[in-house]
């Protein structure tokens, strides 16, 4: 039986509202778990996490839907998925990191409700990697929303204030992909790689031995590569001397395809003769095999018939194929590569909504995502951005959506451009609109600079994550704040 918590304590187990922190740390650890801290001892907030902590389950192995959490193996408490899945962003730690944490930090395990007298469980790394993989999005994006509702309740500064005015900023930000540079030798490589490897790996399992020189194979195409990687272009005026270099990078290019070509056919034999019982090993391969004759296409069009392969056809990434090439113009950043993802953030750093652009632009976003965080806080009082987000069709649907909309036009300004900019609520706004700048730095150290899962899913997974881990590490720093105030006392005026 799965549940949220274990609530029976154990002897020398320490009381989770009972456990201290350092006020005076810089550090972000107590940050996190004072916010962690809270949403256990608050009890409204409590159940409002614990009754969406419940959906998180594994799937069936048949596939049918989610396992029973009243029947099976207990399995990892959704508590402690939950704290370990926010320690891992906040602190910007990969797995084996946070294997170390959850076993030896005292404070940490603590909170996962372990005591270290008579409780000496340790988790398996595979453990960790598998139960921290059953969030969702959606469900991460609810525990976020009901944070920050407890958080705007904690910076209320009026009694009988019921709703406070959100005055938010809107931005957004590359989240980069775990990639190589894409150039379209190297993706040959890797797909034509994964393909060799698959088909020796299964002819070692059937005891099928046409792959034995498998090694030998990956070899000799890496050999092929290098010389392709180091061969220079010719920076001659002379033509014949040109033209010379020319046919020499055409010949080594020639001699890796027709290698590559070879051992493609090899694969295809393999995968008729074992994928008629093996689906998922044919669906992998067919996979791998596709991209390697895409790659190879190109090569030929760029190399032989001296084409300008159009962005559109460009796949950046055989393990990340939703990896896209972004070019913001910023300085010292030529390319990055992943995705973008918009934010909205309130004025006390709470971040109300996110999304992740795949295939769209700042301006084709601006409206849907006030449209989405209005559904979720009702007093959405502002919304500011960039220029970006400019066009004469957002400024149209943004004015019935919030009372303040603060988006500067670009170009010249007309008459009645100027005076409206001119205003002094929205210069005051647009003063304050690079405060976002300061959330989305906090993202990227916790987290979000690179994303090391796999797939769209792990991707949105990951960043829904590092959302939620924000929200708590911000509601633990006010509280941490707080109680650092309430320790020391009223201030005294010296006379």
């Amino acid at each position: 039986m799965r549940s949220v918590i274990n609530h029976q304590m154990m002897f020398g187990q320490t009381d989770i509202s009972a456990i201290q922190f350092n006020e005076k740390s810089r550090d972000d650890m107590p940050k996190i778990l004072r916010g962690l801290q809270v949403i256990y001892t608050n009890i409204e907030l409590r159940k409002q996490v614990f009754s969406i902590l419940e959906e998180v389950l594994p799937e069936r192995k048949n596939g049918k839907g989610k396992a029973d959490s009243c029947t099976g193996r207990p399995g990892m408490n959704q508590w402690a998925i939950l704290v370990m899945g926010v320690v891992r962003l906040v602190r910007n730690a990969d797995y084996d990191h946070l294997h170390d944490l959850v076993n030896h930090h005292d404070t940490l395990r603590q909170m996962l409700g372990h005591n270290d007298w008579t409780d000496k469980t340790y988790y398996e790394l595979q453990t960790i990697k598998d139960n921290v993989r059953l969030f969702t999005p959606e469900v991460l994006d609810r525990i976020s929303r009901e944070v920050v509702i407890a958080g705007h309740a904690l910076v209320k500064k009026k009694e009988h204030e019921k709703v406070i005015p959100l005055m938010c900023r809107c931005d957004s930000f590359v989240v980069e992909t775990n990639v190589h540079y894409p150039r379209d030798t190297m993706q040959l490589s890797d797909a034509i790689r994964k393909t060799i490897k698959l088909c020796a790996h299964k002819s070692v399992e059937l005891g099928l031995t046409q792959w034995r020189k498998s090694s030998d194979n990956l070899r000799k195409i890496k050999r092929l590569l290098r010389a392709i990687q180091k061969h220079k272009s010719s920076t001659s005026k002379n033509p014949e001397k040109k033209s010379v270099k020319d046919e020499k990078y055409k010949e080594l290019v020639r001699n890796y395809l027709d290698e590559v070509d070879y051992q493609l056919q090899r694969a295809e034999k393999t995968g008729k003769e074992l994928g008629a019982n093996n689906p998922l090993f044919k669906s992998e391969l067919n996979y791998y095999i596709a991209h390697a004759n895409l790659q190879m296409g190109q090569i030929r069009r760029r190399v032989f018939n001296n084409e300008v392969i159009p962005h559109e056809e460009k796949v950046f990434s055989v393990f990340q194929p939703h990896t896209e090439w972004i070019s913001k113009g910023k300085a010292g950043v030529s390319v990055e590569l992943g995705l973008p993802v918009c934010i909205v953030e309130d004025q006390f750093g709470f971040i109300l909504h996110h999304k992740v652009m795949q295939k769209t632009t700042d301006s084709a976003i601006a409206v849907s995502i006030v449209e989405e965080t209005k559904k979720r806080f009702s007093n959405l009082y502002s919304i500011s951005y960039d220029k970006g987000f400019h066009s004469v069709t957002n400024q149209t649907k943004l004015i019935p959506l919030v009372e303040k909309v603060v988006l500067p036009k670009k170009g010249k300004l007309s008459v009645a451009d100027k005076a409206r900019e001119s205003e002094p609520e929205f210069k005051r706004l647009r003063c304050k609109h690079s405060a976002v700048e300061s959330a989305i730095n906090g993202l990227e150290v916790h987290g979000l600079d690179v994303c090391p899962d796999d797939g769209i899913k792990g991707f949105e997974r990951y960043v829904a994550l590092a959302v939620l881990s924000r929200n708590i590490h911000r509601f633990g720093a006010l509280l941490l704040k707080q109680d650092a105030r309430r320790h020391r006392g009223p201030y005294k005026k010296v006379a």
